[in-house]
């Protein structure tokens, strides 16, 4: 490393979704102010500020999808669009006075740990700077990932992934191709077939779709949620209650799983007749195995006249003809991709340079592996909200951060303890055990038994990314650091000789 100085913080945070705002307030709750919270957009937001799709909403209730301590008595509607919960991060940020410590415009290019220094130097688009620890809090929802398809780079029209809408091109009267049948394309199709003159939805593989129960909040909920907070926690609890209790079924018993079947197929046929296209949308593997879908209108948008479903996928592009995999062809302006994002391959990985002098990327090769979810082997003082098998399949994701922030918390405060120039080191032994466990549980879960391909498995077929379990158990586990699992580096400057440290040692006995 070169002797220039740069800025030295305590902590950088990467990232100012959920899991990076998170973080801050827990922080500064720890009496710990020396941060920064590096943010390679203009604003706070994470995956709410990029996702900014026409019917973009959440498909967890609102009062289950804020943070614990930061309740909103105000939420509009029982699930929250897109405008509502980036609205809600803002909110944090200036209540918790988090922007002192916001860079904004700062994309992180290159993080490298210096094995003498125990920190790491981190390079972003306005400069360089050091940290003692790093909280890497990018998300698996930030980064699209779009098919290459042969022949897109020729097409004449408009293209553009779901989560980089283009607000200036107008959809009005044109022909529409939808790529994904996922979540963001459910509610992308419902809400632009009305405008569109041709709307063709390219589906790889049908989703199973359950009826969205929303509604608004009235007033009268609202002043009860200001006036007596605990009925907002109240309300809180229930609705985590009720998914606690559906985990088993999902991860121990995925037959008790028909009844939701029914229901979900009671969806489809209430809107479409056509018994053709309800066989095209009717999926051939058990349900939550891919992720559940919720939407009341997604079924009816898809019975209209000006929408056509093709069983199948995109497979190449011919000037302004599409023609799917299975030889479909029809004719397009503008190419929506629905196609979700890299999860089980973060670029973040490939701009982290462990003490071994290899990245993350590199060290993930053969899949995601982490201590709790937290912590990898080789990266000292590096830690992720959100890490591998930290997913949920019906439940809040602000649980599992919640839990994850305390983690991080006695994380500082065992470094506190251990001194200045101390770092901890997750064991390799310690995650492989981590790991092994944990995908020793997936065995009987739906997500691997169920009988599809999703975004929850890698490459290799190895679901690294849904937490086999309930949040409680997550939260037990996530409790403490267990120094147990960690070797504690010092500083060159603080290292004893062997001889010294013995001799020491002795005389304070004696």
């Amino acid at each position: 490393m070169g002797q220039q100085q740069h800025e030295h913080v305590r902590v950088a945070v990467i990232g100012s979704g959920f899991g990076g705002l998170g973080a801050a307030v827990r922080l500064r709750r720890e009496g710990i102010t020396d941060f920064v919270v590096l943010e390679r957009a203009d604003s706070v937001g994470g995956t709410w500020r990029d996702n900014s799709y026409p019917g973009c909403a959440c498909d967890v209730p609102s009062h289950l999808y804020s943070f614990s301590f930061a309740p909103n008595p105000d939420w509009p509607r029982t699930f929250s669009g897109q405008e509502h919960i980036r609205a809600y991060l803002e909110h944090v940020t200036d209540t918790f006075r988090l922007r002192p410590h916001l860079r904004l415009k700062h994309e992180v290019l290159m993080m490298r740990w210096d094995t003498e220094a125990l920190r790491w130097e981190i390079e972003t688009s306005r400069g360089t700077l050091t940290a003692n620890v790093v909280v890497s809090a990018t998300g698996p929802l930030s980064d699209p990932k779009t098919p290459d398809v042969p022949g897109l780079a020729d097409f004449p029209g408009k293209v553009f992934h779901s989560a980089r809408w283009d607000h200036d091109y107008d959809l009005r009267g044109k022909r529409v191709a939808m790529i994904g049948t996922g979540a963001s394309a459910i509610q992308i199709v419902p809400s632009i077939q009305p405008e569109v003159s041709r709307l063709t939805l390219f589906q790889h593989t049908p989703a199973w779709v359950m009826p969205r129960v929303d509604r608004k909040i009235s007033g009268a909920e609202r002043w009860l949620h200001r006036q007596l907070p605990i009925t907002g926690t109240a309300r809180r609890g229930l609705l985590w209650g009720i998914r606690e209790l559906q985990v088993q079924a999902f991860t121990k018993r995925p037959n008790e799983l028909g009844l939701v079947e029914r229901i979900a197929r009671a969806n489809m046929h209430k809107a479409i007749k056509d018994p053709a296209l309800r066989a095209r949308l009717t999926p051939s593997y058990r349900i939550g195995c891919k992720r559940i879908l919720l939407s009341s209108t997604y079924y009816p948008a898809l019975a209209q006249p000006n929408v056509d479903v093709v069983a199948s996928g995109l497979g190449e592009v011919r000037g302004s003809t599409l023609v799917a995999a299975d030889g479909t062809q029809t004719e397009a302006d503008v190419i929506i991709f629905g196609t979700g994002f890299h999860v089980t391959d973060m670029p973040i990985a490939e701009r982290v340079v462990g003490a071994e002098g290899i990245t993350l990327a590199e060290a993930w090769k053969d899949g995601m592996e982490s201590l709790r979810g937290a912590t990898a082997a080789g990266f000292p003082n590096w830690m992720t909200i959100i890490g591998p098998n930290t997913g949920l399949g019906n439940s809040s994701m602000i649980l599992m951060i919640e839990s994850q922030l305390n983690y991080m918390a006695d994380y500082m405060r065992q470094l506190n303890l251990l001194g200045e120039g101390s770092a901890l080191a997750a064991r390799p032994s310690s995650v492989h055990a981590w790991n092994r466990r944990v995908q020793e549980r997936m065995k009987r879960t739906v997500w691997n038994t169920g009988g599809c391909t999703s975004w929850y498995l890698d490459a290799s077929g190895r679901n690294t990314t849904i937490w086999p379990g309930t949040t409680t158990e997550f939260r037990s586990a996530t409790r403490h650091v267990d120094l147990s699992e960690y070797e504690v580096i010092r500083a060159a400057a603080r290292r004893k000789p062997i001889a010294e440290a013995v001799t020491q040692d002795t005389e304070a006995v004696a």
